[in-house]
């Protein structure tokens, strides 16, 4: 009985340190976005970034695609199709050249059905680095 006890007590409190994270309202995209940055600040935007260096791609719903290169951030508000922007998509990229550029074009794949769902059209790359 005492088992028993034992371990309801510990689902019990289980649940309680979950529930708080699940009942959390999900951060606006802007929120995300600022959260990501941190406290990196904004240098001059750039047209086009190199391919090889970049180590990985985040969207931001609705907002932004923000490629890590090292330590530093570049963020792409799109010049158009930033409404497509679903974290939940896979970036599929066409590029001529080593760079990615300004006006070059992302498609939008759906995780899930793995169908087009739309494109964008990139903007200049703001980076974000960390303060000296």
């Amino acid at each position: 009985m005492a088992k028993l006890s034992r371990l309801i007590f510990g689902a019990a409190l289980t649940a309680a340190a979950i529930t708080p994270a699940l009942a959390s309202p999900r951060l606006s995209p802007e929120a995300r976005l600022d959260k990501l940055i941190g406290d990196r600040v904004a240098g001059e935007p750039v047209h086009c970034i190199n391919l090889r260096n970049i180590q990985s791609s985040e969207i931001i719903d609705g907002t932004a695609i923000v490629y890590r290169i090292g330590s530093k951030l570049y963020v792409n508000r799109p010049q158009s199709g930033a409404n497509w922007l679903d974290d939940d998509d896979i970036l599929a990229t066409r590029t001529i050249g080593s760079q990615l550029c300004r006006v070059d074009t992302v498609k939008l794949i759906d995780r899930t059905a793995h169908f087009p769902r739309g494109f964008v059209v990139l903007g200049d790359f703001v980076p974000y680095s960390r303060p000296r």
